[in-house]
């Protein structure tokens, strides 16, 4: 170990945990609204990342077949749940969501790749796509059972990820794919070298973390989903729709799992069940955040990043027990500090 080759530990640590950081907060959103913990969000790294290669490759992914089959479905899970209070412009509204929209993003999917798109189509056309899974994921799965006990939710949520993990396996094989880089720019300060993929990392990440900031301070939408994730009833009596905040709480967790995939997937070579083990250690800063501080999680993500790098110099066989391992005092203290409480279920 020497000074050079700390600052490149520390400059990988960084730069992985700027993305652990970006699945954090999306983690913590999505739990502080709906009471979900999100394990299917590696799928939407997954997802995200391997549907930008295909589309870079030339090929029609098969996630925008997939966004299109659950929209119908979601479709039918809306006329049902409206039954008996049917309105013209609600269906139109609810078919225009559900059916046009991944309908549009499927043609697109089939017919831009053959006229060879630049970089920034086929990353919208990725967010696209995964960003309608996200939300009728949500609307099939979790919104029935949003006012049972966050045991019920962890359950589908499991059952979730392992659905689409399979799907992964159908649309992508179990070869590896790589993507192409968001730049080919390459800056050196001293011994380091800071490639465009990683500057495009850090500058994404504080871009999405100021965005998401702007959002939740300054906007309708955002202080609903804050209101909704204080108190669920209160924000329902003051005339809230939380199933919406969860819809919306969904579609940014979504978004921010394929932006990950994204920028991960020029870097290295990701597989239909890679995004599993990177939204983990997402999870492991979450969990250290409490799944309530967006701040805490951020700096925790970072220390994630740092050390998994040192492990992975030190130890590398054993980087992923370590990484792991730093949520157990976490884990002991909390549990000793927090008291014991009887689960409440969140009642309509």
């Amino acid at each position: 170990m020497n000074t050079t080759i700390l600052l490149f530990l520390v400059q990988d640590g960084i730069t992985n945990g700027a993305i652990y950081a970006l699945l954090g907060l999306a983690l913590v959103l999505v739990f502080a609204v709906t009471r979900v913990i999100l394990i299917p969000q590696g799928e939407f790294i997954t997802f995200g990342a391997l549907t930008y290669a295909t589309l870079s490759a030339g090929g029609v992914p098969g996630t925008a077949q997939l966004a299109l089959v659950m929209g119908l479905v979601a479709f039918g899970f809306e006329l049902f749940s409206a039954r008996k209070s049917l309105h013209v412009a609600k269906v139109m509204r609810a078919a225009l969501i559900y059916i046009a929209f991944p309908a549009i993003v499927l043609a697109l999917a089939t017919w831009l790749p053959a006229h060879k798109p630049g970089v920034a189509v086929n990353i919208a056309l990725s967010l696209l796509i995964v960003a309608a899974i996200g939300l009728f994921l949500y609307r099939i799965a979790f919104q029935p059972l949003a006012h049972t006990s966050v045991l019920v939710l962890l359950i589908a949520s499991v059952g979730c990820h392992l659905a689409l993990q399979g799907f992964g396996l159908v649309f992508f094989g179990a070869e590896g794919l790589r993507g192409p880089p968001l730049s080919d720019v390459a800056l050196s300060v001293g011994p380091l070298l800071f490639t465009g993929q990683s500057l495009a990392v850090y500058g994404i990440t504080l871009a999405l973390m100021a965005a998401l900031w702007l959002f939740f301070g300054y906007t309708r939408y955002g202080k609903a989903l804050r209101a909704t994730a204080v108190n669920r009833l209160g924000a329902r009596l003051v005339g809230i729709r939380t199933s919406l905040s969860g819809q919306i709480a969904f579609l940014l967790a979504s978004v921010i799992g394929a932006i990950s995939g994204i920028l991960i997937v020029p870097i290295t070579t990701l597989y239909y069940d890679t995004g599993f083990l990177i939204g983990l250690k997402g999870f492991v800063a979450a969990i250290i955040g409490g799944l309530v501080s967006y701040p805490l999680t951020a700096i925790a993500a970072i220390v994630v990043g740092i050390v998994e790098s040192f492990s992975s110099f030190y130890a590398s066989n054993y980087k992923e027990v370590i990484v792991f391992t730093l949520i157990l005092p976490v884990l002991v203290l909390r549990s000793l500090a927090a008291p014991a409480v009887e689960e409440e279920k969140d009642q309509t």
